[in-house]
């Protein structure tokens, strides 16, 4: 083995920080730098791959301390949940956001309760969704460390239509959002997101960050095989409120069906359909696009940097109106014989 094997291991001991180890790396030329405790046991390994990683996403969410990825996974409100709640917890969950198309019931309540009891301070919780901040309010003093806000305004949704349930997603994300800055509560906007105007908007409208499940549905990473259609590659989108994911999985820990309370139903009332997206490439290129986006829309307000755009707002400087039907003609493409619209290279 000595032949073929190096003798001469560049090694850290254990306690280095992780500056010091890239700068190791850099230094040796390695691929490789085993962190070894005082007896010479490897304790962990820190690779030339994770340097490159760190320049291609540099502003990937990771643990303050491990530097790990931070992991989230959505939960029911069932029983069954808790059990796949602490084997989530066991693997390493850094979030965990509880699903529910109404999020002010007992059951999400109890839920909110019984996590932080039991998982005090290993992890954060994502709660709704909601609308209102009454609704807020009792997601809040169970102990949510977040809010999701949206109710029939996603584009596979259809509670508003079939339910007369909802809040127009401006409204809901302004008025909860107020609400839970007097917290500390950050919040998402879900639902409704199709541009990166769409993303000024939420954020403007007081919303810490927004979800974009038909945005970034149609992307090469996200589940689903592509078809063709008239000549456009698709991908399957559905929503969790369709008959298709109710049929689909008809069981008593159905998660479509635990997600509107309709486990019991014999007849099942769809709260969602199920349609097709456009091919969006791969999420490498398009997240990019959409930040810089979103750095043009903030140029263009005059607001230069993310914290500041809420004081702007509160403020005046930041400012909504109203458009009229001719408005929004003329803030779109007109007056042309024929176009062709591509978003980003």
């Amino acid at each position: 083995l000595s032949a073929v094997m190096t003798t001469d291991v560049v090694t850290a001991r254990y306690g280095v920080t992780l500056a010091e180890a890239n700068q190791i790396l850099r230094d040796s030329k390695k691929g490789k730098l085993p962190i070894v405790d005082a007896e010479g046991n490897l304790v962990s390994l820190v690779a030339r791959s994770d340097l490159l990683k760190n320049r291609d996403y540099p502003w990937a969410s990771k643990h303050p301390q491990t530097k790990q990825l931070l992991v989230g996974a959505a939960i029911g409100t069932r029983p069954a949940d808790r059990l796949r709640l602490a084997k989530l917890v066991e693997a390493g969950l850094d979030v965990v956001v509880i699903d529910s198309s109404q999020g002010n019931s007992s059951f999400q309540i109890e839920m909110i309760k019984h996590i932080k009891e039991t998982y005090a301070g290993r992890v954060d919780v994502l709660a709704g969704n909601v609308v209102t901040r009454d609704q807020a309010a009792n997601l809040i003093a169970a102990g949510a460390d977040g809010l999701r806000i949206g109710m029939g305004s996603g584009s596979i949704c259809i509670t508003q239509e079939v339910m007369a349930v909802g809040r127009p997603q401006g409204t809901g994300v302004y008025q909860v959002s107020q609400f839970a800055r007097k917290f500390g509560v950050p919040t998402v906007a879900d639902g409704g997101i199709s541009n990166v105007g769409h993303i000024a908007k939420a954020l403007a409208l007081g919303a810490s960050c927004v979800m974009m499940g038909s945005l970034l549905a149609g992307t090469s990473e996200a589940p689903g095989e592509y078809f063709f259609l008239d000549g456009k590659r698709l991908k399957k989108y559905r929503g969790m409120g369709s008959l298709d994911a109710m049929e689909k999985n008809d069981s008593d820990n159905s998660g479509s069906q635990a997600r509107y309370f309709s486990e019991s139903d014999k007849v099942k009332v769809a709260q969602g359909v199920t349609g097709a997206v456009v091919d969006k490439g791969s999420i490498k290129q398009f997240i990019p696009y959409l930040i810089t986006g979103l750095q043009h829309s903030l140029q263009d307000m005059g607001v230069p940097r993310l914290s500041e755009l809420w004081p702007m707002v509160d403020g005046g400087k930041v400012r909504f109106e109203h458009r009229s039907a001719a408005a929004q003609i003329e803030g779109g493409v007109h007056d042309l014989f024929s176009y062709e619209k591509r978003l980003y290279k």
